[in-house]
């Protein structure tokens, strides 16, 4: 009993679910737009980010790279002395110029070649010798003068020499560059050892021993931080 009439009543209940999903399937056929226009929001907002955010990273990584290509340029003295004006021109017609091991020009240098050849240029004569040897033969300047042109300033152990230009730089013969201006930055105050001052006048000669290269633009590159 309960059989037959419980029988019609899941075939009532079965023909309603299956009228309400076809009627459903045709609304959904009948107005896409809801569907559309949510696929097309999802498609265009990957695309348009990374566009708008990709143009500013550009131009700043373009910015940067041409900030930090542009040259420095060696500080300018004012030197009244001729004989110094004359280290200087000699010192700075070997800009430029490679480091090999134990050479003194006039194309390539060490660093200790690079001291022994600007004083040679201009006729003042001594002994070449690697930097230990000009650290032990020639005197310490006063304090006052560690500073003033000319003078030779060693670093690391001994194991690397330069010109003083003043208190902010000096001039050498690095291993990474060859014959530049450096600036007294943190690297090299860290690695000072001392100075000497070369004996000029109980050493020039009257005729200079060897003439100087060709001057350069002294506008060359600047090693902001070269070992030696």
């Amino acid at each position: 009993m309960n059989t037959r009439i419980l029988f019609p009543r899941l075939l009532v209940v079965v023909a309603c679910l299956v009228f309400s999903g076809s009627a459903i399937a045709q609304s959904s056929e009948a107005d896409p737009r809801p569907t559309t226009t949510v696929i097309n929001r999802l498609e265009s907002e990957p695309v348009a980010a990374p566009v708008e955010e990709g143009r500013p990273r550009t131009v700043g990584l373009s910015a940067a790279t041409k900030a930090a290509a542009k040259p420095v340029l060696v500080p300018t003295i004012s030197l009244t002395n001729r004989f110094d004006q004359s280290l200087l021109a000699a010192i700075q017609s070997h800009l430029g110029a490679s480091y090999p091991f134990n050479r003194t020009g006039p194309e390539e240098f060490d660093c200790s070649g690079l001291v022994w050849r600007a004083f040679q240029d201009i006729g003042v004569d001594f002994q070449r010798g690697p930097a230990r040897s000009y650290w032990a033969t020639m005197p310490a300047p006063p304090e006052a003068e560690q500073f003033k042109f000319g003078t030779l300033v060693f670093f690391s152990n001994l194991s690397h020499i330069g010109i003083v230009v003043d208190e902010k730089g000096f001039y050498h013969s690095a291993r990474h560059g060859g014959v530049m201006y450096s600036p007294f930055n943190d690297y090299w105050l860290s690695r000072i050892d001392g100075f000497r001052r070369v004996p000029v006048e109980s050493l020039q000669t009257p005729i200079a021993n060897s003439k100087p290269r060709k001057q350069v633009n002294a506008a060359a590159l600047v090693d902001d931080d070269n070992q030696p």
